[in-house]
């Protein structure tokens, strides 16, 4: 199938091609969307593309979510499995995010450390996820010089989460101008239910009831009209923003 004469396996490349140059990827991938279009693509599908789609990431914590419901140490034991029979960065970075989501911040500060040392110390996944780790950690500061350096050599790479964790990282530093700032590009950018939630527990933190209540009455028009999985999926989201609003009445 041909659209103005040009293959739509070439104008798929090229869209994936322009996904790589905007999220700094590394540029041999354009070398193989351009030279092998039609697998190129597909590789480039499931190998970035996908992987950093907001779809999958909600896949991906849903699924999070009811195995850590079922048996909330096996992705732990799996991972240190894994990372002790083959000790490669990419099993030490599974083993460190496993920690970091079963509460274990320390570790996983220490275990991501250990891979910002090694040849992947520039991957931007790594780098969030240590920015997490250490921010959870109490390591404030340190979580600040990651995330900035992040946003600063690629901008282009999940700029809601990015923004979303340095606000946080900013309020928690006492910046609370500059995490506003963030909370609000977040928000009127995406207009993510994340992105509104971090806003107005900000807001309401900070004395600004005109900046929250657009933000409050959204949420709750959102988490009316949510499917029930989804709305547990939120509840720790929720929680939040309820105790946020019944702190500043």
């Amino acid at each position: 199938m041909q659209i103005f004469g040009i293959g739509i396996h070439i104008i798929v490349a090229i869209f994936f091609a322009i996904h790589a140059v905007r999220n700094h990827r590394e540029m041999y991938w354009l070398l193989v969307l351009f030279l092998f279009p039609l697998l190129g693509s597909i590789v480039y599908f499931f190998a970035v593309f996908l992987p950093s789609s907001r779809f999958d990431q909600s896949a991906a914590r849903a699924g999070r979510a009811l195995q850590a419901s079922l048996d909330p140490g096996r992705e732990v034991r799996d991972a240190q499995r894994a990372f002790e029979l083959t000790p490669t960065a990419h099993n030490q970075m599974r083993l460190a995010q496993a920690l970091l989501e079963t509460g274990q911040a320390a570790k996983a500060s220490e275990q991501y450390d250990a891979c910002l040392q090694g040849p992947f110390a520039r991957d931007a996944e790594l780098r969030l996820g240590a920015a997490r780790a250490r921010l959870a950690g109490g390591n404030v500061q340190g979580s600040i010089a990651l995330l900035e350096a992040l946003a600063a050599e690629q901008p282009g790479f999940r700029t809601e989460q990015v923004g979303i964790l340095l606000g946080q990282a900013y309020a928690a530093a006492g910046r609370q101008d500059e995490a506003g700032a963030q909370f609000a590009a977040a928000a009127h950018r995406f207009g993510s239910l994340e992105a509104r939630a971090e806003l107005a527990i900000w807001a309401l933190a900070n004395g600004k009831p005109q900046v929250a209540e657009p933000e409050l009455e959204e949420i709750e028009r959102t988490r009316k009209h949510m499917p029930g999985h989804s709305r547990k999926l939120n509840a720790e989201l929720f929680r939040r923003v309820d105790a946020a609003r019944a702190q500043a009445r």
